[in-house]
Order: C-alpha cells, then sequence, then structure tokens
C-alpha cells in the first residue's frame, strides 16, 4: 500500500513540475533558466518513476491518471520546445527509430505471426482444394500462372508510372492496417491475415506451375523491406487496440493517447522503407535480369535493413522509453 506519508512527500514535486510547465507555457520554453531546464528534467523522470510504482498498487488509479496526464505535458514541452530541422529527421531515422522498433517489437513480431499463420492456411487450401485459388485470384490472373507467365511484365513499359503506384498503394495498404487498430484490432487482424493468404495462394499456385524461382525472384527484391513495413504497420494497429482494449489503470482516452503517441512514431519509420521498395518494385523486380541477381540484391538489401535496425543501442536521453527500473525500484523502496 502506498502510505500517506509517501504521498506527501511526492506531490511537491509533481506541484514543482506542474509549475515549471505553466511557466514553461506562460513565458516559452526559453523563458526557463539553466537551473530551472534541469530541474524540470529531473522532475520529469522522478515522476516517471513515480508513476511505476504507482500502476503497480490497486488504490493508485487516481494518482497515476493525473501522473500521466502531468508526464504527457512534459514529455511535449521538453521534446517539443524547438521546431524540427533536417538534423533532427535524420536523427529520428538514424538512432530513434531503430530503438522505437526494438521496444514495440512483440507487436511486430504478433503482427508477423498472424501474416504467417494466413500464408500457410492459403498455401495448404490450395494444395488440397486447387479450387479456391480460382475464387480468390479470378479466371485471367490463374490463367496467366498456369501458362507460365508473370502477370508483373506489364510493369515494365511503365516504370515510372507505376513505381508512383505502387508506392501510393503501399502507403495506403499501410497506413489502413495501422487505423484498423481502432476498430478494436479486428480490421488490422483481418488485413494481415488476409494478405497472408493471398501470398500463399500465389505462391503455392506458382510452385504447381513450376514458377516458384520467377514469383520469388520479383518478390524478394522488394519484399524484404515492403512486407516488414507492412508488419510493422500492423503492429502499431495491435498496438492502438491493445490501448483502446485494456487500459489499465488509466482511463481508455489516456491508454489510447499513450500507445497512439508511440505507434505514430513506429508507423512513421516505414515511410522510407515503402519508398524505396516501392522504387525497386518498379524498376528492379520486373526486370529481365537473373534471378540470381536479384535474390543476392534483396539479400544485400535485407542485410542493410537488419543492421539498421540492430544500429544505436538504447542509451540514457535517448528516446522515451519505460521508466527506469532502478528509478522505479527506489520509489517502491519508500513505499509504506
Amino acid at each position: 500500500m502506498i502510505s500517506t506519508h509517501w504521498l506527501e512527500r511526492r506531490t511537491t514535486h509533481w506541484t514543482r513540475l506542474e509549475s515549471l510547465l505553466d511557466q514553461a507555457v506562460r513565458d516559452g520554453i526559453r523563458g526557463l533558466t539553466r537551473n530551472e531546464l534541469r530541474e524540470l528534467s529531473l522532475l520529469y523522470r522522478q515522476t516517471a518513476a513515480d508513476l511505476s510504482a504507482l500502476r503497480e498498487d490497486s488504490g493508485g488509479e487516481g494518482y497515476a491518471r493525473y501522473l500521466n496526464q502531468l508526464l504527457a505535458r512534459a514529455h511535449n514541452t521538453i521534446y517539443g520546445g524547438r521546431k524540427s530541422s533536417v538534423y533532427d529527421v535524420l536523427r529520428f531515422y538514424r538512432k530513434d527509430w531503430p530503438r522505437v522498433f526494438r521496444q514495440t517489437l512483440p507487436f511486430t513480431a504478433t503482427a508477423t505471426a498472424l501474416f504467417a499463420i494466413g500464408a500457410v492456411f492459403g498455401s495448404v487450401l490450395t494444395a488440397v482444394r486447387p479450387e479456391f485459388m480460382h475464387r480468390l485470384l479470378g479466371p485471367h490472373m490463374v490463367q496467366t500462372i498456369e501458362s507460365r507467365k508473370m502477370w508483373t511484365d506489364s510493369v515494365v513499359g511503365v516504370r515510372p508510372l507505376a513505381s508512383s503506384a505502387i508506392m501510393t498503394n503501399n502507403l495506403t495498404v499501410s497506413f489502413m492496417a495501422f487505423a484498423a487498430g481502432m476498430t478494436a484490432g479486428l480490421g488490422t487482424l483481418y488485413m494481415l491475415v488476409f494478405n497472408g493468404v493471398l501470398l500463399g495462394v500465389i505462391g503455392t499456385a506458382c510452385w504447381i506451375s513450376g514458377m516458384s524461382l520467377s514469383l520469388w525472384s520479383f518478390v524478394a527484391p522488394h519484399g524484404v523491406l515492403e512486407l516488414p513495413a507492412i508488419f510493422i504497420a500492423g503492429g502499431a494497429g495491435l498496438m492502438l487496440a491493445k490501448g483502446l482494449l485494456f487500459p489499465g489503470v488509466l482511463s481508455r482516452r489516456d491508454s489510447l493517447v499513450s500507445s497512439g503517441a508511440l505507434a505514430v512514431r513506429l508507423v512513421l519509420g516505414i515511410i522510407p522503407l515503402l519508398i524505396v521498395a516501392g522504387t525497386i518494385e518498379g524498376f528492379l523486380s520486373p526486370s529481365k535480369l537473373p534471378p540470381s541477381v536479384k535474390l543476392i540484391f534483396a539479400s544485400v538489401v535485407a542485410a542493410l535493413f537488419v543492421a539498421w535496425l540492430l544500429s544505436s543501442p538504447v542509451t540514457a536521453g535517448s528516446v522515451p522509453s519505460p521508466p527506469n527500473t532502478d528509478s522505479a525500484a527506489k520509489a517502491k523502496e519508500s513505499l509504506g
């Protein structure tokens, strides 16, 4: 149980943080002195630790809601105090976004698993009941596959236009998978599983017709970026759904705002991925290059992508993350 003494002692710090935030709103962040800025940063970290302690106490729900709102204000003041520059954008993609990706990896992994389940289901169903692919793909595409022709050949003659259309479509699909999280995750779930089924059906249909190499040498160059981007967008959608369905000690609105802020940062990272993937899909993937060259290219791109994701080790003061466990432990020790 949280003691009254602990609350009285910590309330002083919360009140001081609120006072500094009010001053920053009134006079601007530049109106704070150097010492006040340091104090603001310290109080922000201490309050985050206090929130961690309150969330583990059944009687601290009201205080937790108050601190969550206070921390949201502090975060906006600290990280939104100056206009973004080109350097800030580059820093976000170079250092911050890989950390956000790793912080939210369980959601992306879940989205990937849902897509894989759909792919396996579509593949097995096509192998057992070939008529299923006729219903899903339509007679024209099935006829094209059975005649051992790639339906992507038409892209070669209109590459710039096709590349632009592909980028637009991929961005649309990804953002829809993200936004569909507001349907309690049902829309995101449907999009991930359906697209998995579609890939499984096409892959099995091409395998039956002896076109596996043609298919995967087309998909691999851009797919090593496009598919992870869709999984990440789906993971962001699942984050929204979690915030909506499982608010914990927060109000549903506060929980959704908290989850949504991190999910938006996650989705922002896939924009350059989809631009690069669309360019590759419009120019290189449908080209007449040997399949071995395309697969080697895909391997290099995949290696660079993984290296990016593993870059920028988490350090103090980097991307906002869950409260420091050591600070939280110290706060818990003072509980009565």
